[in-house]
């Protein structure tokens, strides 16, 4: 199902994703989860979303949020706020239903931060909301991007995003979810694989209570897969970035795993 489509014709260019934040803390040099598509389009908004010049950041016009925790979408309402009196249309975001509910009654609630869905006017507003559902697609020139399955403490959804020749899949925060692997192995192109593998396998029980991936439930996953893929790693514990990569090493060392850095730059 397509949501929306813009300018659907084939890309000739190459599409590119830039690493904006793709950890789970902001200590030192990390930033909280937020990747740009080309020069337009943020999968994420967290404080990542803080490295784009003011420029960059009124180049945006759709933001796509996996769930509601702070650490994907705690920028959205500055970003929003630093950007909408220099733009004629309101930014666009696509989240879950449950997802854009819960940003409306506790963040854009003229308490915590404005409600910037319906000010200066509700003729004009600085951002709109878009709702989006599990395996819906929306089109915006060329480029598809798809909600797919995540199990999550939260509502949550994994996002595709497929330039024709390549697609590059974001887990979003999930714990185990078969389904996800599943749909992986009918994307025919993919390419890039990000996976969050937040805690230590010691922890199982905190991350199967909070909705996150350990080593043991990656290699888990990994078994499901029937495609080829480069496997990125994101979003693990601060703190703990070594002791999990010699475990996500140990368990899934086959598929050659890479920590993700800010700024990595994915091209499709």
């Amino acid at each position: 199902m397509t949501a929306a489509t813009h300018q659907s014709t084939d890309r000739e260019d190459t599409m590119r994703i830039t690493t904006l934040g793709c950890n789970g803390s902001i200590t030192s040099n990390l930033r909280t989860t937020c990747y740009q598509v080309d020069h337009d389009i943020l999968v994420d908004a967290g404080s990542g979303a803080g490295e784009l010049s003011l420029a960059q950041s009124i180049a945006i016009d759709t933001v796509f949020l996996t769930h509601s925790h702070l650490d994907h979408c705690a920028f959205l309402p500055l970003l929003a706020d630093a950007v909408g009196s220099f733009r004629e249309s309101p930014l666009t975001v696509y989240a879950l239903p449950e997802t854009i509910a819960t940003l409306k009654e506790h963040m854009l609630n003229n308490r915590l931060w404005p409600d910037y869905t319906v000010q200066p006017t509700p003729e004009r507003p600085f951002l709109r909301f878009r709702p989006i559902r599990l395996g819906e697609t929306v089109e915006l020139g060329g480029r598809r991007i798809t909600a797919l399955p995540a199990r999550h403490s939260v509502p949550c959804v994994a996002y595709r995003v497929d330039s024709g020749r390549a697609s590059w899949v974001y887990s979003g925060d999930t714990t185990f979810c078969e389904d996800f692997w599943r749909t992986l192995n009918r994307i025919d192109n993919l390419k890039y694989l990000l996976v969050e593998t937040t805690f230590r396998n010691d922890n199982a029980a905190g991350a199967e209570r909070s909705g996150h991936t350990t080593a043991e439930l990656l290699a888990r996953g990994l078994r499901l897969l029937e495609r080829p893929m480069d496997l990125y790693i994101v979003h693990m514990e601060a703190g703990y970035e070594d002791a999990t990569l010699q475990e996500v090493l140990e368990a899934a060392g086959k598929f050659k795993p890479q920590v993700l850095q800010r700024r990595h730059v994915f091209e499709l």
